[in-house]
């Protein structure tokens, strides 16, 4: 007797029906309702802080957890115990701690020792405001961020069969190019659909950036709360904005998948 198929991958998307009908309703009411389109006119100049947040601190996060990967799987002891030591104390802070530290400790504390240095040389010394707060945020989104992808980097380049990274050492390939020509390539098929999740998520966490008063989506929502006490139409804009960036960018992503696994088949 055949056995039912519970895949989810050919369930009918129900959830997405259900949610595309209750998206488009609140849209069409929101474009005919004075209230919830001036929302929506002043929170939607936030999107591009937060699309330039996440794009830059993503970015930078990923290539400094490839390099924290690597070094994690390097051959010297000290390398390894270093990479470590930063991915697991950076990863058991919680990512507004970290904003928060970086910003108004790590960020006074750098430009105080740097003021040491220039100082006695006869330089004018910097001013802690010179380093704008939407860049504080991105360091710590990015050194946040930075600890879970270097997991994803390490797990995807052990998940190589060991056997065709021997085969290349027969070649005479060096490690460089061992990594770029066979390591790498075959690793990102395991990381590509992790990396996609961080993404996300870090298009939420960005929002954590309000906290620093940089204009994004959500520090927006708040002042406009604030000064009108609209805080029902406010909130539901934001998160109609954030669901709509989120679920976009998740069915792209999955799209993205199922058409990686056929090519591999």
């Amino acid at each position: 007797m055949a056995q039912p198929n519970s895949s989810s991958d050919t369930d009918f998307p129900y959830w997405l029906l259900a949610l595309s009908l209750l998206g488009l309703g609140f849209a069409a009411y929101a474009y005919s309702n004075d209230i919830y389109g001036q929302v929506f006119a002043i929170v939607a100049k936030g999107a591009g802080i937060t699309i330039f947040v996440t794009l830059v601190g993503f970015s930078l996060a990923s290539a400094l957890g490839l390099v924290l990967a690597v070094a994690s799987l390097s051959r010297f002891l000290a390398v390894r115990q270093v990479a470590r030591f930063y991915i697991e104390v950076v990863r058991g802070l919680p990512i507004l701690v970290l904003l928060l530290y970086i910003a108004f400790v790590a960020a006074p504390l750098v430009i105080a020792l740097i003021n040491a240095i220039i100082e006695p040389l006869g330089m004018d010394p910097l001013r802690t405001r010179d380093f704008p707060l939407i860049w504080r945020a991105i360091l710590a989104l990015t050194i946040g961020y930075s600890a879970f992808i270097a997991e994803v980097f390490r797990a995807g380049i052990q998940a190589v069969d060991k056997g065709q990274i021997e085969a290349a050492k027969a070649l005479g390939m060096s490690g460089w190019l061992r990594f770029r020509l066979i390591v790498f390539p075959q690793a990102l098929r395991t990381i590509l659909p992790p990396l996609g999740n961080d993404f996300v998520a870090m298009i939420k966490d960005s929002s954590l950036v309000s906290v620093l008063g940089v204009a994004d989506i959500t520090q927006l929502g708040k002042v406009y709360a604030a000064g009108s006490f609209r805080f029902f139409e406010t909130y539901n804009v934001v998160a109609f904005i954030y669901l709509t960036m989120t679920v976009t960018l998740s069915l792209a992503l999955r799209k993205f998948e199922r058409k990686t696994r056929i090519e591999e088949r």
